[in-house]
């Protein structure tokens, strides 16, 4: 589930060094995928290239994803982009591992409903917000067709829908809903309607579509159907 994304969007997948010897763990740029979290330097140059990444996305969709524009655009040197992404596609990846780190956290009202409500509401308005709706469009299409983004976006999902599956946890404990209640399945079943809109219908994804999102997803819980 996605939620709010900054602005600039900063981790993933970095591809491995093509070099024969074994990565030091002191040296970001070649460590394996997802194994280094960078501060300093490091972190700042990381910033700003998946910064400019995620404006390009939102512009020119995946298709305009240039690694040697995207240096330019972070003010950072061709080389440094290659080395640690090497592929548009590990970029996009990586840009989704940041997006799942810096989402915001589940609400906690107290009441399901509220916190489907919630959730229904920060999923339409991230779609529709002028640039994050954009790059994400622009990153399911990517998924459809690059196997590599198409795995960050399901890692990002799982992450979204494990944060607000504790809605759905404390709810049973609560006794609003049937013991054995899939979570997931619930927190999954707000969104889909507004992903269904954003990618066939094109219906407005408005406040009153989240909030029909999110009540047909606590009657299916409440009568059992997850």
């Amino acid at each position: 589930m996605p939620d709010t994304v900054p602005d600039a969007v900063p981790d993933a997948p970095v591809p491995a060094p093509s070099s024969s010897a074994a990565p030091s763990s002191a040296d970001p740029s070649s460590s394996a995928p997802g194994t280094v979290r960078p501060g300093g330097r490091t972190a700042r140059v990381r910033e700003a290239v998946l910064g400019a990444a995620g404006d390009v996305l939102a512009e020119a969709g995946f298709e305009g994803l240039d690694l040697a524009d995207i240096a330019r655009r972070a003010g950072v040197g061709k080389t440094t982009v290659y080395r640690r992404w090497g592929t548009p596609a590990a970029l996009a990846a990586d840009l989704l591992e940041d997006m799942a780190e810096q989402s915001l956290p589940r609400a906690r009202t107290g009441s399901l409903e509220e916190d489907l409500r919630a959730n229904a509401r920060l999923v339409a308005g991230t779609l529709t917000d002028p640039r994050q709706g954009r790059l994400f469009r622009a990153l399911i299409a990517a998924s459809l067709c690059d196997p590599q983004t198409a795995e960050a976006l399901h890692r990002f999902y799982a992450v979204r829908v494990k944060e607000w599956s504790g809605c759905v946890t404390d709810a049973v404990a609560r006794g609003e809903l049937p013991a054995g209640t899939d979570a997931g399945a619930v927190v999954s079943a707000v969104s889909a309607p507004l992903y269904y809109g954003l990618l066939t219908t094109g219906a407005p994804l408005d406040e009153a579509a989240a909030d029909r999102a999110a009540s047909a997803a606590l009657a299916a819980a409440r009568a059992g159907v997850y």
